[in-house]
């Protein structure tokens, strides 16, 4: 993926077993969890390209939130900040080689950053 494509999207549920009949039976996902990412069942549309996660739903966290990779996340949350966006959640990380962030722009939308290759061990 290049810089600004839309790599995943996180949907925040309060039944995890729920949520993965509901949209495996939907939209046919693929839906699992992976070895270091457990309590995170990720899934995966059938194109093969498109996925996100189920996220335990929180207080900050109440609707579904695209992430888009960057080249930089600390360069990009400076540059929102500039641009009169706020960051939610610092450059934080996943792996040894991937991170993550969330900002809110002006309008109160919440998008994900995502920096690096993550290796989740799946097809």
């Amino acid at each position: 993926m290049a810089h600004g494509d839309i790599t995943h999207v996180d949907i925040p549920v309060s039944d995890m077993q729920r949520a993965t009949g509901f949209y495996s039976a939907l939209f046919g996902w693929q839906i699992e969890e992976y070895p270091g990412f457990e309590g995170y069942p990720m899934w995966r549309a059938p194109n093969q390209l498109s996925g996100g996660g189920l996220a335990p739903r929180e207080d900050s966290f109440t609707q579904p939130r695209s992430t888009v990779e960057v080249d930089s996340i600390d360069e990009t949350l400076a540059l929102a900040e500039a641009r009169g966006g706020r960051v939610l959640v610092g450059r934080s990380p996943i792996s040894e080689t991937s991170w993550f962030a969330v900002l809110e722009d002006p309008d109160g939308n919440h998008i994900g950053l995502y920096e690096g290759t993550t290796d989740t061990g799946g097809s």
